[in-house]
């Protein structure tokens, strides 16, 4: 055990007071990254406008909150069992605190992307140290406590939109600028009661597992998968950031560019290797497999909620509801039912419980491609009740079968979610809502359809789509009559046309298809540990 692990207390010597307040203090924390993760989703395109900025930056600084995440949680997870959890918790909250203030001083993109930037790092950092906290505080009951933490996320979303909704009330209403500090409100306490806690050492540490066993449970499967999608993440940072990207005379992206992917998928191997080799160890294998099918989880459970809010919108708006409210309606079903989630784990093991999950996901996001009314409201909750569990039970998972890996594996697997949501999830959803588009246009205008088709591209992959650039000058040189008509069809400027409408339907239908991965492949792991004689916990022993 490291001079450090000597240091601190063990968990099992907390004080039921000391377990609640490091609980509660960590609930904060996360919720305090949701609250600004709302703010940038309600008001992104309001000091967009009022700064000047183009969809593109506004996009980046939205960007720049979110991919530092993953990163900063497997980085940190190899160096905070040696520096301790409060220091790093300290440094999370100096971060989220420039986040508001940052955004509150900002005067144009970089000091927005900056202020994002400090966002995305402080909530790196704090689901780095949570996560792994909560495991070791609670070792015989993880996956409720850790689904009960993670209902911080959707409790910041409420928070942060609730805030927003309220503050335009009042008035003329306040500024954007103003709406940026609400991340202090669950800051400014989370920090105050870290202050005085006694953080318990990692359960790896306190069982005496060496730092190089840790390495071995990913060892080279994981080290792969890992690292190929952050090499794939940074380049591409770096390549919107810079004119790296910047295509020649003929229109042509440069070779590194265009085959990013493929060059990301070597460098990982190539680290891979050399990890593997270094631990000398391929890691476990039920461990890689479940940070793979995080990639269907993250698609399913982040990639998704964007074209059902589209779709919830217009019937809340109709309504005379706030658009908005359709972030706190659903953030609001996830928030109850992982409360509560005790209750569910009392019939459902952790593979189980995510197998019914991927079934009930996969039939409300069928019944939502095709409901309309009220309907969308049934077929919702249907779909957020199978949802709500994806995340947290994968987390539970991981820590009950695979303690030896400490913080590392269980930051892993979340951090390969976020990355995939917005390298493989969202892209693949894209596509989707580009073939649908081209397909609908295709049948129904031709015309545009020969004038305006292009190549897209997806990994390995092509497809047709209807490029914006030519379509809106192609229709603007049409008869008034003949354009009204087209524009029923396709309207580049906004999802106003049938072909849109009827894509924002379709990719749902498309995405019904990554819960069903779920369905079966935890049910098909499920059935292999009853085989085995049941799903068990797996407990390390405190080394004296």
């Amino acid at each position: 055990m490291s001079d450090h692990a000597s240091s601190v207390p063990a968990a099992a010597t907390l004080t039921e007071r000391e377990r609640r307040l490091l609980f509660w203090a960590s609930f904060l924390a996360l919720a305090a990254a949701g609250t600004g993760f709302a703010f940038r989703v309600a008001l992104g395109e309001t000091y967009g406008a009022e700064l000047g900025l183009t969809k593109q930056q506004v996009g980046e600084v939205f960007g720049a909150s979110l991919w530092p995440i993953a990163i900063t949680m497997i980085l940190f997870s190899l160096v905070v069992d040696r520096t301790g959890y409060k220091l790093p918790m300290i440094g999370a909250f100096v971060l989220q605190a420039a986040s508001g203030i940052g955004t509150w001083m900002a005067s144009g993109h970089l000091g927005l992307y900056f202020a994002a930037l400090a966002a995305g790092l402080g909530h790196g950092i704090v689901e780095a140290v949570i996560n792994p906290v909560c495991a070791a505080v609670y070792p015989r009951e993880k996956t409720k406590r850790l689904t009960i933490l993670h209902a911080a996320w959707p409790a910041g979303l409420v928070l942060g939109t609730l805030l927003v909704i309220g503050g335009d009330s009042f008035g003329g209403g306040l500024s954007w600028r103003t709406h940026a500090l609400w991340i202090l409100v669950p800051a400014v306490p989370y920090v105050i009661m870290f202050l005085p806690c006694r953080f318990p050492v990692d359960e790896r540490v306190a069982a005496g597992v060496p730092f190089r066993e840790m390495l071995r449970q990913v060892g080279f499967l994981t080290a792969f998968l890992a690292s190929g999608l952050m090499f794939y993440e940074i380049g591409n940072q770096v390549y919107t950031l810079t004119e790296l990207n910047k295509p020649d005379e003929a229109g042509n992206l440069p070779f590194y560019v265009e085959h990013w992917f493929s060059i990301s998928a070597v460098l990982g191997a190539v680290f891979g290797i050399v990890f593997g080799g270094a631990v000398k160890s391929l890691g476990q294998p039920l461990f890689f497999l479940l940070c793979v099918l995080m990639i269907p989880v993250a698609t399913a459970e982040l990639g998704t909620d964007g074209w059902i809010k589209g779709l919830m919108e217009p019937v809340l708006a109709g309504r005379d509801i706030n658009p908005a409210m359709a972030l706190v309606f659903s953030a609001s079903i996830m928030l109850i039912l992982r409360v509560f989630a005790g209750s569910i784990l009392r019939f459902f093991n952790p593979p189980a419980l995510l197998c019914v999950s991927g079934l009930l996901s996969a039939a409300g996001l069928y019944w939502l491609s095709t409901a309309t009314g009220i309907a969308i409201f049934i077929a919702f909750v249907l779909y957020a009740l199978g949802q709500t569990y994806y995340w947290p039970c994968v987390l539970g998972f991981t820590s009950e079968r695979y303690p030896q890996g400490g913080a590392l594996t269980l930051n892993t697997v979340s951090a390969i979610g976020l990355l995939s949501a917005g390298i493989v999830g969202g892209p693949l959803l894209g596509v989707a809502f580009d073939r649908s588009i081209h397909d609908t246009v295709k049948a129904e205008a031709p015309a545009l359809a020969t004038a305006a088709t292009s190549t897209g591209g997806f990994m390995w992959m092509t497809h047709e789509k209807i490029d914006p650039k030519k379509a809106g000058p192609f229709v603007a040189s049409l008869p008034e009559a003949e354009r009204a008509e087209v524009e029923q069809v396709y309207h580049d400027a906004a999802p106003k046309g049938a072909a849109q409408v009827k894509a924002r339907r379709d990719v749902l239908a498309y995405a019904t298809r990554f819960p069903l991965l779920l369905f079966v492949a935890f049910g098909a792991i499920a059935l292999w540990f009853r085989s085995r004689g049941g799903y068990k916990q797996i407990h390390l022993e405190t080394s004296p």
